[in-house]
C-alpha cells in the first residue's frame, strides 16, 4: 500500500492542514487519495453515511480528497468526558466509557486490529493513503502503546513528513529532539521537514534550514507562512486562539463555549458570512445583548447545564431570553433549553433529574442507545419549504410538554419531522436536533433575515449555494497556498 504520513512535533504544530492540503493537491495530480487517523480524540464529530461517527478533520480531508466520508478514514475516535474518561467509538460506533488506563488495557488489541482491518479496505480501494498523527510522535511514556503516529507509518513503511510549528519558538530543537526520540528505523521514514505558521523574511530563516538539514540530513521541504485558520482545530482549546472580527457587522451572535462544548464546526458557516459577527462567550464572561444568542452541542448536556447555573450564566440567558431575545440551541443545548433534563442510568456520570433552562416546555430522557444518522428534511420556519441536510449525533429523546408552556405561547415543528425541532410562536426560542443546519445557505439566510429584520436591515437573498461549495473554494485555496510553499514532489518520489 503507498501511504503518506504526516507526524508533528508538537500537537497543534499543523498536521491536519498539512493532510488536508495534500489530500486535495494530489486528488489534483490525479491520485484516488484517501485520508486516515488511527486514532482520534475529539469532541468535532460527523456522521458517515452507513451511521458510523468519525473526527470532523477526517471528513474534511475526505471532501479535500474528493471522496466520500468513511469509518474506515477513522477507526478509533475518543470523545472526553471531562471526568478523565472517554466515550469510545470503534469503527464508528461507541463501545464504552472508559479511563485512560483502561482503555489501552482492554482496547488497545482490538483497537490495533480496527486499524489494520480498516487500512485493508482503504488500500484495497485507493491508490494511495495520507495518514495523519496525533500529538508528538515520541512521547516515551506512551509510546509503547501508541496506536496513532509511528506505530502506523512503520506497518504501512510510510513516506513520512515532520511538521513544527516554528511562531511557538524552540522549533529547531523540537525537531531534533523528536528525531533523537525515535527509533533508527522510525527515524530512517522521515523523508522531509516542514516548518509550519513561519512569520517574517524567508531569507532570515535560511541560515537556520541549512543548520537543521546539515544536523539530521533530512531536507526542510517547505516552509509555509502563517495562515489564519481555514477550518477549526479539532478540539475547543483552539476557540480560545480565535481572533475577533475587527470590522463592523450587521449581526453578532453570541456562542455559549460550554465546558464540554462539541460540535462547534456548526458555527463555520456563520464565520463566513461577511455581515455577521460570531463571539464564544465563556461562562465567565458577562453575556451582552447581542442578536443571538446559541448553545451548542455538548459531549455531557447535564455536567454544562451544572456548570452554566453555578456560574449564573443560565440565569443570563434566561434574562436574554425574558427580554425577547432570540436563543437557539442545538443538539444537547436544544436539551439545555428545556424543563428537564433526566438521566436515569447515569449515562452521563450525573444519575438523576434535573431542572433545564425552562426556555421551552421539553423533556428529555438520556440514555446508552446513541442516534447517529444523516437527515434530510424540508423546513417549516423561518420559511416553508427550504431542503435542510444534517446529521443527528445524540443520546437522549426529547419531547414537547405543550400544554406546560407559557399561557398563550404556542410551539411549531420546525421541519416536517416535529422530533428535529421547535419554534415559538415569536420566533424566539429555536432548537434543533440537526448539526449542519447552518451548512443550508437559503435556511441559513431565512434565519439571519429574521434576525437583521429586529434591527430594521433589509434582507440578505437566500437564493444562495451551500456551505459546502465555500469550503470546496477554500479547500481550494488552502492548497494551493500550501502548494506553492511545499515541494510535494519530494514525498511522491519516495512512494514505491
Amino acid at each position: 500500500m503507498k501511504a503518506i504520513m504526516v507526524v508533528g512535533t508538537t500537537s497543534h504544530a499543523g498536521k491536519s492542514l498539512v493532510t488536508t492540503a495534500l489530500c486535495r493537491i494530489l486528488n489534483r495530480q490525479g491520485w484516488h487519495v484517501a485520508p486516515f487517523k488511527g486514532q482520534n480524540m475529539a469532541l468535532n464529530a460527523y456522521v458517515t453515511n452507513n451511521g458510523g461517527e468519525i473526527g470532523h478533520a477526517q471528513a474534511v480531508q475526505a471532501w479535500a480528497a474528493g471522496v466520500t466520508p468513511r469509518v474506515e478514514m477513522n477507526p478509533i475516535l475518543l470523545k472526553p468526558q471531562g471526568d478523565s474518561t472517554s466515550q469510545v467509538i470503534l469503527k464508528g460506533k461507541p463501545v464504552g466509557r472508559l479511563s485512560a488506563a483502561d482503555y489501552y488495557e482492554q482496547l488497545y488489541t482490538p483497537g490495533w486490529q480496527a486499524i489494520e482491518e480498516s487500512l485493508a479496505r482503504l488500500g484495497e480501494e485507493f491508490d494511495l493513503v495520507v495518514c495523519e498523527g496525533a500529538g508528538s510522535p515520541v512521547e516515551v511514556n506512551i509510546k509503547h502503546r501508541d496506536l496513532t503516529n509511528m506505530k502506523v507509518a512503520s506497518y504501512l513503511n510510510a513516506t513520512t513528513v515532520l511538521v513544527v510549528d516554528i511562531d511557538r519558538g524552540g522549533a529547531f530543537a523540537q525537531v531534533v529532539g523528536t528525531l533523537e526520540l525515535l527509533e533508527p528505523e522510525e527515524r530512517a521514514l522521515i523523508k522531509g521537514i516542514v516548518i509550519n505558521k513561519f512569520r517574517g523574511q524567508r531569507s532570515l530563516l535560511q541560515p537556520g534550514i541549512e543548520w537543521l538539514e546539515n544536523r539530521t540530513g533530512i531536507p526542510v521541504i517547505g516552509v509555509i507562512p502563517w495562515m489564519d485558520s481555514v477550518f477549526p482545530a479539532e478540539d475547543s482549546l483552539s476557540l480560545l486562539d480565535r481572533p475577533s472580527r475587527q470590522a463592523a457587522t450587521d449581526v453578532n451572535i453570541a456562542v455559549i463555549r460550554l465546558p464540554r462544548i462539541a460540535n462547534f464546526t456548526d458555527f463555520e458557516p456563520l464565520d463566513s458570512e461577511p455581515s455577521v459577527s460570531v463571539r464564544y462567550v465563556t461562562l465567565k464572561e458577562q453575556l451582552g445583548y447581542p442578536d443571538a444568542v446559541i448553545l451548542p452541542g455538548s459531549k455531557t448536556t447535564i455536567g454544562d447545564l451544572l456548570a452554566l447555573q453555578k456560574t449564573g450564566m443560565a440565569e443570563a440567558i434566561q434574562n436574554y431570553a425574558a427580554s425577547g431575545g432570540t436563543v437557539m440551541g442545538i443538539c444537547g443545548g436544544f436539551q439545555l433549553m428545556g424543563k428537564v433534563l433526566a438521566d436515569p442510568e447515569g449515562v452521563e456520570g450525573h444519575e438523576g433529574r434535573y431542572r433545564g433552562l425552562d426556555l421551552l416546555p421539553l423533556k428529555t430522557v438520556i440514555n446508552g442507545q446513541k442516534i447517529a444518522r444523516q437527515r434530510q428534511v424540508t423546513s417549516n420556519y423561518p420559511q416553508m419549504g427550504l431542503p435542510v441536510a444534517g446529521y443527528e449525533l445524540h443520546q437522549g429523546r426529547s419531547h414537547l410538554a405543550e400544554d406546560e408552556g407559557p399561557e398563550g405561547v404556542e410551539y411549531h415543528a420546525m421541519f416536517d419531522d416535529k422530533s428535529l425541532g421547535y419554534v415559538d410562536s415569536t420566533q424566539s426560542l429555536w432548537g434543533t436536533y440537526i448539526h449542519g443546519v447552518f451548512d443550508n445557505g437559503a435556511w441559513r439566510r431565512a434565519w439571519l433575515n429574521r434576525l437583521r429584520q429586529q434591527r430594521g436591515l433589509s434582507s440578505l437573498p437566500t437564493g444562495i449555494s451551500n456551505y459546502r461549495e465555500q469550503r470546496e473554494m477554500m479547500l481550494d485555496v488552502l492548497a494551493d497556498v500550501v502548494e506553492s510553499y511545499i515541494d510535494v514532489s519530494r514525498l511522491t518520489a519516495f512512494l514505491p
